[in-house]
C-alpha cells in the first residue's frame, strides 16, 4: 500500500496540486490524504470507504481509477492472504470476550427458545381424549333401544282391553 499511496503523492505534487487544494476538492480531510498516501490503511475503519477514497483521489488526479482500485485490491488480498487461522481465531475470541462484556438489557438480549418436551406429551394424550369422548359419544347414539319383549304383549292387551269396554 505504500506504494500506491508514494505514487497517488507523487503524481499530486507533479500536477502542482498542494494537499490541502486537493482535500478541499475531494471534501476529505487533509489527515485523510496523508493516511493514504502514507498507506495507513489502518486509520480507516471501513475498506469499502477507502477504496472509494482512493478511487475518488485517482481520478481526481487523471489517473484510470479502476487501475488504481486494482492495486488495492491486489495489496488487500495479499494482507489478508496472509492472516494466519490461529490469528482469526484469536481474533474471534477478543470479540467474544468484548461481547461479553457489555451491559445488555432485558430488552435487547435474544432470548432462545427452549424446546420443551411438555407440548410432546401433552398434544397425543390430548388427542387420544379427545377421540375416546368422540367413541362414547357416537356408540351411545347409535345403540339400539333395550326393549323388553316380555312387556310389551301385556301393555297391547291393556290398552285393547281399554278401548274394548
Amino acid at each position: 500500500m505504500k506504494e500506491l499511496g508514494e505514487y497517488l503523492k507523487h503524481t499530486r505534487i507533479s500536477n502542482g496540486v498542494s494537499m490541502e487544494e486537493a482535500a478541499e476538492d475531494l471534501e476529505l480531510s487533509t489527515s485523510q490524504l496523508e493516511n493514504i498516501e502514507s498507506g495507513n490503511v489502518r486509520a480507516f475503519k471501513d475498506v469499502y470507504g477507502l477504496k472509494q477514497y482512493i478511487r475518488q483521489y485517482a481520478k481526481y488526479l487523471g489517473l484510470d481509477p479502476e487501475k488504481v482500485v486494482d492495486e488495492f485490491n491486489g495489496f488487500l488480498f495479499e494482507h489478508t492472504s496472509k492472516i494466519s487461522l490461529d490469528d482469526i481465531k484469536e481474533a474471534q475470541k477478543k470479540l467474544d470476550e468484548k461481547d461479553k462484556k457489555k451491559v445488555r438489557s432485558p430488552y435487547t438480549i435474544e432470548h432462545k427458545k427452549k424446546l420443551s418436551i411438555l407440548p410432546f406429551v401433552l398434544v397425543p394424550i390430548f388427542i387420544l381424549l379427545l377421540f375416546g369422548i368422540i367413541y362414547l359419544i357416537v356408540s351411545t347414539i347409535n345403540k339400539a333401544p333395550v326393549v323388553d319383549t316380555e312387556l310389551m304383549p301385556r301393555v297391547r292387551e291393556e290398552y285393547v282391553n281399554e278401548f274394548t269396554y
